[in-house]
């Protein structure tokens, strides 16, 4: 098997359970693991060597929410001042009209842009499901995964509940149940892999509350535990959530949520940003995941998460982008940097400092997931590694830190080099994916959703209202 030599890099940040950090020294991969670390040279064989002098060594980042799908629809004009309920309402007019090609484009993109900023895992939240459109779009978004390398943990998402049912999507964008659970087991038993370095996993997810029906949500936590699986929804977004699971079910959403067996050490939730002190407690005393989304929060005002509490009451808090149409971006290292500053728009003994964030952003990511194969440097784990030089004009003045360098200022270039199963995906920043194609295409198909969207609507989507 090939070994590759990382050398003498300016930081190691390990993430293990001791937090070691040291400058110097050398990781060693063979095949998919690293077999070798420490603070000496490496004096033995090697097939190829990189040298990491000047560079920041950390886990691949682990993104835990996103929607892969919502790449092509940024920044529309008309949704650009929206809060979530208009948001979604008005985007499903423009979703409604993906296609298989859309979905395969805006995997790639979405997938890639992550990787650019250092992510080697990624999981994906697919809800929408047009009636049109071949059923197996799960499979589509694994190719595309597949093509670029990236460690993928896809969940098969899900919407029962139209506007004709009391929900908020439209009617061709939901399936019944029995189709859901369906193609759940025919996920499970195609894609699931639950050995460790798995590269495909595969989780189940209900939209959300006001997406999907009791029943459903009762199913899928059903199913997912007999299958030993991990389940994913969104959770206490904003206060239109609150105010609608109190009209309809008679309950906060978290409460709710733990009516159906949902709160448990096999589930993750996006968002939590309404959480009360007794609900956080709950979820930390089974080790639930929360995925971390703050620019999506604060791009359409949903507030500021209590991560601190969440950390010190045992909750596996992980770090997200969350969809592309929400934050506008897929760059872990800029949302790991917001997680920082939001959080000190609290009272000091809230805030997150850049270690905390950057844990969070690795370890706590693969806790929320699952996994406890990646997300550290150690002797036995997945060779997911970022390596990130600071010989650049944003780090210029920052050295005396090199670890908090990467979350305190803004950086301006890609990873240099990202290791994902032991195979290198990025070198020197640069991917062997045609990037002009691929942006061509993604810009087409994005133009013609919404144009298409304004025929079928009447709706001028490029003007903001």
């Amino acid at each position: 098997m090939k070994k590759i030599l990382i050398n003498n890099p300016s930081s190691i940040a390990t993430m293990n359970d001791e937090l070691d950090e040291w400058s110097g020294g050398h990781i060693l991969i063979e095949g998919d693991k690293i077999v070798s670390i420490g603070k000496q040279p490496y004096n033995g064989n090697f097939d190829e060597v990189i040298d990491a002098t000047g560079m920041v060594v950390l886990p691949g980042f682990i993104n835990t929410h996103h929607h892969l799908f919502q790449s092509l629809t940024r920044n529309i004009p008309r949704m650009q001042d929206e809060e979530l309920f208009p948001w979604l309402i008005n985007h499903y007019e423009v979703w409604r009209g993906v296609n298989d090609e859309a979905i395969f484009t805006s995997a790639k993109t979405g997938l890639l842009e992550m990787m650019f900023s250092g992510v080697s895992t990624s999981s994906d939240h697919l809800y929408l499901f047009p009636s049109k459109c071949n059923n197996e779009l799960i499979d589509i978004e694994i190719k595309a995964a597949q093509k670029l390398g990236i460690r993928f943990q896809p969940t098969r998402g899900s919407m029962s509940l139209s506007k004709k049912d009391g929900g908020l999507p439209p009617d061709d964008v939901v399936q019944t149940e029995e189709e859901i659970m369906k193609d759940s087991l025919r996920l499970i038993e195609k894609y699931h892999d639950s050995k460790d370095g798995a590269m495909i996993r595969i989780s189940l997810a209900p939209c959300s509350p006001f997406s999907v029906t009791s029943e459903l949500m009762k199913q899928t936590a059903k199913l997912a535990k007999e299958k030993n699986l991990m389940f994913h929804t969104h959770l206490a977004e904003t206060f239109d959530e609150e105010n609608f699971c109190i009209e309809k079910f008679g309950d906060r959403p978290a409460a709710y949520l733990d009516s159906l067996g949902w709160i448990s050490g096999n589930a993750w939730v996006a968002h939590a940003v309404h959480l009360s002190d007794e609900e956080i407690a709950k979820m930390g005393a089974c080790g639930m995941g929360i995925s971390h989304c703050p620019s999506s929060n604060m791009r359409l005002g949903s507030g500021i998460a209590r991560i601190k509490e969440m950390l010190k009451a045992g909750v596996a808090v992980s770090l997200a982008v969350d969809g592309s149409a929400s934050n506008d971006s897929s760059n872990m290292l800029s949302e790991i940097r917001q997680a920082m500053m939001l959080s000190r728009l609290r009272e000091p003994e809230f805030w997150l400092t850049a270690r905390e964030v950057l844990r969070i952003a690795t370890r706590g990511g693969a806790a929320a997931l699952g996994r406890d194969d990646i997300g550290e440097l150690s002797v036995g784990k997945q060779a997911d590694i970022a390596l990130f030089s600071l010989k650049s004009l944003e780090y210029a003045g920052s050295l005396s830190d090199p670890l908090a360098a990467l979350v305190f200022t803004q950086r301006m270039r890609p990873v240099d080099h990202l290791i994902i199963n032991g195979n290198i995906r990025i070198k020197n920043g640069k991917t062997d994916i045609d990037l002009k194609k691929l942006i061509e295409d993604h810009n087409r198909i994005s133009a013609e959703l919404i144009e298409r969207a304004q025929q079928n609507t009447g709706i001028d989507f490029l003007k903001a209202e």
